[in-house]
């Protein structure tokens, strides 16, 4: 699904980490009596919560005078606007705004119309029709049609196409041979009439639906200059985006602002609010909101900012689950992980109810398997890995890393010492000198760098890293916490650079061959003791999300799903006297 639906969803980015080293869950120390956990207090988790505005007229005057513009803050993006071919997250937020799909998620995940006004999947589940609103624009008043949606599946299929839209996963009949030029068209995909498209796909796969229902881009538009095997020219138009969605694009500027106006060829009507705006500009949030800079922001969810944003009077508030995790990704293409005695034993060695705690106070929880509490396919019936000192010395000890004079573990005369790459932010801030001082314990020296996260996609993409911490974006089916686990990804941005394990590729498929829920859960279930046995990464926290909102905006109804991207074409703004 990547692609499609994540453009529509609000990325969370938590700190980034790399680090070189090896470990894993059960091995042969486990015919031994393990030494006793380390105990660490736990914060009690705060449950999801809203509370209201007390006193709408404490809003600032900055905010009061802006009665035609909602502003809202996001990290800076890259400037590629199009949601399949962004490689920064932020860019989808962007996007979201400007591109709608066929289909979308609610507030709890559930499929829903947006473009499309309704669908029919076949009784052998191999063939989608979606049935097209009447009418339908883009944001330059040209149709959208049926046709437009063909052409959007079939350059995902072009072989020159380098996003991280996976269409190929949906298996669409013809798929392969329209890639090696053996057809013109793709078979699977026929246009029944204008407001009526049909996709035969050859194998089941439960996330089909929202892959096949993602963002539509203009035929006219971008296809302007298509030929199979060509698609530099797409380049020069992510700067300047056409879509169908709420809001069109007015100005981009770097490192200050996303200027958007309200689409009057929206399908649901044009959005009350004129002027949308993401506030890109680096600062204090809390000093934004305050001063009336902005109208809507995130902040790192604790007690001392919740208490302080109900101070002010005229914030919405929101506490809520998301339906992302963070984690910390192993470098699988470093020997010292090929063992995973070795990953096991930085899980065990890293206190991360510690860090949690000391981050969130209350408002997170330590992650075991790669997905979130609020999800069917979550368990707790996996290996809990609680901070053992003496266990991951043990695993260590057992994978032939034995303690040098200088008190660093080495190997073949190889020292285990290892590079983390970040970028600043409330978790790295507490995460390094914690896990600094538990690996110095254990025997391993950790060294770590700060970057932007542009910087951090970059590096770890070429590989230059041992560990690197991320936040995967919201997730709405069980399989997007875990796609980045098939061999096939291990090599994308969002892989695990080397990763490979055959049963994980077994589970992965079996988890999206079926739409039985109960039968998913059982297969997820399994898969999750398979990836904490041999852990592709340490997750770190399921985290709760604070946001706050100037009650002067109605329409503001975030989630762990969405974020906030399916409540734009609902703001309004109300008069404050």
């Amino acid at each position: 699904m990547k692609k499609g639906l994540i453009s529509a969803l609000l990325l969370i980015l938590v700190g980034a980490v790399s680090v070189s080293g090896c470990s894993t869950q059960e091995s042969a120390s486990d015919n031994q009596t393990p030494a006793a956990p380390q105990e660490t207090r736990t914060v009690q988790s705060i449950p999801d919560s809203f509370f209201p505005a007390t006193d709408k007229s404490k809003s600032p005057e900055a905010a009061k005078k802006r009665t035609d513009t909602v502003v809202a803050t996001l990290t800076e993006p890259g400037g590629v606007f199009n949601p399949y071919f962004y490689k920064n997250g932020y860019d989808g937020n962007v996007s979201a705004a400007i591109f709608a799909p066929l289909v979308s998620v609610d507030k709890n995940g559930k499929p829903i119309p947006r473009l499309a006004e309704n669908w029919d999947i076949s009784d052998d589940q191999l063939t989608y029709t979606f049935h097209l609103r009447p009418n339908l624009k883009f944001s330059d008043g040209s149709p959208l049609t049926a046709e437009d949606v063909a052409f959007t599946l079939t350059i995902l299929h072009d072989k020159a196409y380098d996003g991280d839209e996976d269409i190929f996963e949906t298996q669409i009949k013809g798929g392969q041979a329209y890639k090696e030029g053996k057809a013109d068209t793709v078979e699977g995909i026929k246009v029944i009439d204008p407001q009526t498209i049909q996709i035969t796909t050859e194998k089941v796969n439960a996330r089909s639906l929202l892959i096949l229902g993602g963002p539509v881009l203009s035929k006219a538009y971008y296809g302007k200059g298509y030929k199979p095997g060509n698609l530099e020219y797409l380049r020069t138009l992510h700067g300047k985006p056409l879509g169908a969605g709420p809001y069109k694009l007015e100005k981009y500027i770097t490192g200050q602002e996303v200027r958007y106006l309200a689409n009057e060829h929206y399908y649901a009507g044009k959005p009350a609010v004129e002027h949308f705006i993401y506030k890109t500009t680096e600062g204090d949030a809390l000093q934004f909101f305050q001063t009336g800079e902005t109208d809507y922001n995130s902040f790192t969810a604790n007690e001392d900012n919740l208490e302080l944003l109900k101070s002010l009077g005229y914030a919405n508030i929101n506490v809520y689950t998301s339906t992302a995790y963070s984690y910390i990704k192993f470098n699988h293409s470093k020997p010292y992980f090929k063992d995973k005695r070795v990953r096991q034993a930085l899980i065990y060695g890293l206190d991360r109810q510690k860090i949690v705690d000391t981050a969130y106070q209350g408002y997170g929880q330590v992650a075991n398997v790669p997905v979130s509490p609020v999800s069917w396919a979550y368990t707790e019936e996996v290996n809990s890995y609680h901070y053992d000192l003496e266990k991951a010395k043990a695993l260590l000890d057992e994978a032939g890393w034995k303690v040098g004079a200088d008190g660093i573990r080495e190997k073949d005369g190889q020292k285990l010492k290892l590079y983390y790459l970040t970028t600043k932010g409330p978790l790295s801030d507490v995460l390094i000198p914690i896990a600094k001082e538990n690996y110095k314990e254990l025997g391993v020296q950790l060294e770590a760098e700060l970057m932007d996260y542009n910087a951090l996609l970059a590096r770890t993409a070429k590989g230059d890293h041992d560990l690197a911490s991320f936040s995967t974006t919201m997730l709405t089916d069980p399989s997007d916490g875990v796609i980045q686990f098939g061999s096939n990804r291990s090599s994308s941005f969002t892989g695990t650079n080397g990763y490979s394990n055959p049963k994980v590729d077994e589970l992965l498929e079996k988890g999206i061959s079926t739409l039985d829920i109960e039968k998913r859960k059982e297969i997820y279930k399994e898969l999750y003791n398979e990836l904490s046995d041999d852990p592709p990464y340490i997750f770190l926290t399921y985290r709760k999300l604070l946001t706050a909102h100037n009650a002067r905006v109605s329409g503001f109804d975030p989630n762990g799903y969405t974020g906030i991207s399916g409540n734009l074409p609902d703001l309004k703004i109300e008069p404050i006297q």
